[in-house]
């Protein structure tokens, strides 16, 4: 009992520490403009997922919390040449 009670309190941590933001993103022109942001989001250390849209203008980035800050997702995106806004957070 002790040790599914152990695996259950990891697992409500682990998932406590996962967030989700939506990222607007300007200048998006080609596929390759996605290509770079994805790169630069994933090359990140924290972020577990990042999916990023031309036809939306968007990114959806799954990260842990606990070793990446909302504003560190925005300097990747900065970083790889275009400017964030996060519109969504759960």
């Amino acid at each position: 009992m002790k040790k599914i009670v152990s695996a259950l309190v990891l697992t409500t941590m682990l998932f406590a520490q996962t967030k989700t933001v939506v990222i607007k993103i300007e200048g998006m022109t080609c596929p390759l403009c996605t290509t770079a942001i994805k790169k630069s989001l994933k090359n990140t250390k924290g972020i577990i997922k990042a999916k990023v849209r031309l036809n939306t203008q968007k990114a959806k980035v799954i990260y842990n919390d606990s070793k990446v800050t909302k504003n560190a997702i925005l300097n990747a995106i900065q970083k790889a040449g275009y400017s964030g806004k996060i519109i969504l957070t759960y």
